[in-house]
């Protein structure tokens, strides 16, 4: 059964909560080519989490049974796109699925709502505002986020538990630069 949170209500949380994080200063560990990674095609599997599903296509997010939290943020791109990287502040477009940790099913999709999402990444939560930075138009990149840069111990009603790791996966449709 999946779950959806509006993509408002997750950028508002995102945008208020963003700024209560106490991991300013978190640790990343980022894979830049997916074969470092276990590319297979339309297969992919990154730190105990699986994503099938063509390019340019809704992929379908799976976590391994012992994938538990995070201490850090988790970048891997599943394939690098082209032209100008993102970067901070930059205004993004984009498609995503996101992934709750503890329940495993998905909370929030822009492919499930039928259109992207376009949002300013100082608005949304420390994980994606960092997370993005450097990818490139038309790649896809898996975002684990400990909860320290999602929504901490708050959570974000009853689909992103307080404490929770949330999995992204973000195909960059467009970018603007800050300023």
């Amino acid at each position: 059964m999946n779950r959806t949170l509006p993509a408002a209500l997750a950028l508002a949380l995102g945008l208020g909560l963003a700024g209560c994080s106490s991991s300013s200063t978190a640790e990343t560990t980022q894979s830049t080519a997916a074969a470092d990674a276990g590319s297979t095609g339309d297969s992919y599997s990154y730190e105990g989490v699986s994503v099938t599903g063509a390019e340019g296509a809704e992929p379908t997010i799976t976590l391994d049974a012992d994938f538990g939290a995070v201490d850090e943020l988790g970048v891997a791109d599943v394939y690098v796109g082209s032209g100008e990287a993102v970067e901070p502040g930059a205004t993004v477009t984009v498609n995503y699925v996101g992934v709750g940790q503890m329940s495993g099913e998905v909370f929030d999709s822009s492919w499930q709502r039928g259109e992207p999402a376009t949002f300013p990444l100082d608005q949304v939560i420390e994980g994606w505002s960092q997370g993005l930075v450097g990818m490139q138009p038309g790649g896809r990149r898996v975002l684990i986020i400990p909860a320290e840069q999602a929504y901490g111990d708050a959570g974000a009603g009853a689909d992103i538990a307080p404490g929770e790791t949330l999995v992204f996966v973000v195909d960059l449709i467009d970018e603007t630069p800050a300023g």
